[in-house]
């Protein structure tokens, strides 16, 4: 029999059409960044980065759905549903919880206020120290999380082409910072455009391949139901449970209405349409998209497993991490096809560029609006505007490639993203929350909640990633096989994993502190509640505001008919720009 380097020798059939096939996606990206930077460029600082709030509904879907799949959901959800079965995609009803929450509390908001960067909204209805807060968060979570995107598909691209992944990752953030920086929002929608096409197609084309080889759609399904792959909603309320449908679908409102509705990567696409009725139909067109793409790659999990069901190759370290399964499935069927495995990697990188082109677009905006603007004396010409968000870019860029040397190092992508962004994700979706909901609440209440649900979720979240990396906390999957695999791998490595399996689940009931233990799926949820509580806890130190001097464009339109709000708000706003004034909306006379 083989080894599992000759195997794997086998399967890197990566030709000069698969190249191809990357580098004329590469090369589309690049011409978009060069139309949009020197043909078409911008105008102004609002074109720049809001592409003038003149936008269309389609684009904009697009790529709300290709920024938000990112090759971490790409490769990691396959991975998850091989592993542990269908209950994550219970999420699903999670997505359709949010669209209508942001709808109807959030979008509203920010949409009339006519911001640039989210966190403007913070010193308007608290102060200056809220907005900071916020934007330091945002900077701090966007650079621990952007390393995170670059290795991905570079981990793909690894494993079917055995180059090294420190050779990818700069070459993929030189193309991505060339066409972010060059132009704007209008470049990174329209790229963003031709990545969700490449995306969809590359799940597609691996769907509907793995399927004939197997036997077809039925084969998949009764493979997956022998082994319990498919599972009825686990309604537990155990909270350390991983997946129940109460946290995919509580937790889950929490966790993507917080990155959906509050954070600047994706309501900055909201901004850039002209009317509210535009963006929440390009919500709705969102939480479809969302969806068939989770279907998508649920459905290539259960496919992989159907075809290895047998011979796992995580077990056999034929994939020699949870997330280059995919990427090994596709090099095994499509590897025959010329320039086939070439446009699945493209649609990795596709998935990879769009989240890293829009958290770059964001962090421009961000530090321009929150980090200079607010400290010069006098307004920055757009010429200057525009310099400091191409340097922003570049800056970023290159401190994330240095920080992929330390993501080699971690566990698997998905629930280590999700768990790490509940640290500042958590509370800031609290501190919105306050201000949106709650009128009394002032800013010093709702600075001691942030900082006091920060050092909660900082506490909770590390320690539980330090449990799961040092093996004391593992969970159970679902059954796999080595039995009847043509190959040869170490026998003995597989002896002592499973040993130290077992002694880590025993490990994690007995000495784990419970709280620790509970599922990564309410952390969001977790950090917006200490928030919202110590916020109102110390209102009774802090004293509350009037409720009814508060500007009504600031709270959410469903809750203005409760107050009787001052003619006119006589209050100093740091950003002159922003006029706000007490007026009826359409939208609070129908809700």
């Amino acid at each position: 029999m083989h080894s599992i380097d000759q195997i794997l020798g086998e399967l890197q059939r990566f030709g000069w059409l698969d190249y191809v096939a990357i580098a004329a996606m590469f090369l589309v990206c690049i011409v978009i960044g060069i139309y949009f930077g020197f043909m078409n460029k911008s105008v102004s600082e609002n074109d720049y980065m809001l592409g003038g709030r003149k936008m269309l509904v389609v684009p904009i879907a697009f790529s709300l759905v290709a920024s938000f799949i990112s090759g971490i959901t790409l490769l990691g959800l396959p991975t998850e549903v091989y592993s542990y079965g269908t209950q994550y995609l219970y999420v699903a009803f999670g997505v359709l919880g949010m669209g209508i929450v942001m709808g109807v509390f959030y979008l509203p908001v920010f949409h009339d206020l006519n911001i640039t960067s989210t966190y403007e909204y913070l010193e308007l209805r608290f102060d200056r120290r809220l907005r900071m807060y916020g934007s330091v968060m945002f900077v701090i979570m966007n650079i621990a999380f952007l390393p995170i995107v670059i290795y991905v598909p570079a981990l793909a691209f690894n494993q079917v082409t055995g180059v090294a992944v420190h050779t990818i990752t700069p070459i993929v953030c030189i193309i991505c910072v060339f066409y972010t920086s060059m132009g704007g929002l209008k470049a990174v929608i329209w790229t963003d455009v031709v990545q969700a096409v490449s995306m969809v197609g590359a799940l597609i084309l691996v769907a509907v391949k793995g399927s004939m080889d197997i036997g077809g759609f039925n084969v998949v399904i009764e493979r997956a139901w022998h082994s319990n792959r498919l599972e009825a909603p686990d309604l537990s309320i155990d909270p350390t449970v991983r997946h129940t449908f109460w946290c995919l679908f509580v937790g889950g409102i929490f966790y993507w209405t917080q990155t959906n509705a509050v954070s600047q990567n994706m309501i900055q696409r909201y901004l850039a349409l002209p009317t509210l009725r535009d963006a929440r139909k390009a919500l709705c067109f969102f939480c479809a998209g969302v969806l068939i793409l989770m279907a998508l790659c649920g459905y290539n999990g259960l496919l992989i497993y159907a075809t290895y069901q047998n011979c796992d190759p995580l077990t056999t370290k034929l994939a020699k991490a949870r997330d280059q399964l995919l990427p090994l499935f596709v090099m095994d069927t499509l590897g025959e096809l010329p320039g086939m495995t070439g446009l699945f990697i493209a649609g990795v990188f596709s998935a990879a560029l769009s989240s890293l082109s829009t958290c770059l677009n964001s962090m421009s905006a961000v530090v321009l609006e929150d980090f200079v603007k607010p400290y010069v004396k006098q307004p920055l010409s757009n010429r200057a505007s525009t310099w400091i968000m191409r340097l922003v870019v570049v800056g970023v860029g290159v401190v994330c490639v240095g920080l992929v040397y330390v993501v080699q190092h971690m566990g698997t992508v998905l629930q280590l993203t999700m768990s790490l962004e509940s640290i500042t994700n958590g509370p800031l979706f609290g501190i919105f929350t306050l201000g949106i909901l709650l009128p009394w609440i002032n800013g010093n209440s709702a600075m001691l909640g942030g900082i006091v649900g920060v050092v909660a979720m900082s506490w909770v979240s590390l320690n539980a990633q330090w449990a799961i990396a040092s093996g004391a906390i593992s969970y159970q999957t679902k059954p796999l096989s080595v039995d009847h695999c043509d190959y040869t791998f170490d026998v003995a490595n597989l002896v002592t994993s499973a040993a130290n399996a077992s002694h880590s689940t025993g490990q994690a009931t007995d000495d784990i502190f419970p709280l620790y233990r509970i599922s990564y799926m309410w952390y969001t949820c977790l950090g917006s509640l200490i928030t919202i509580i110590v916020a109102l806890l110390s209102s009774l130190v802090f004293g509350t505001n009037d409720p009814n001097s508060i500007d009504p464009t600031l709270l959410t339109p469903c809750i203005r008919k409760f107050f009787r709000f001052n003619a006119r708000k006589s209050t100093d706003t740091f950003n002159a720009d922003i006029f706000l004034q007490n007026k009826l909306r359409s939208d609070e006379v129908a809700l």
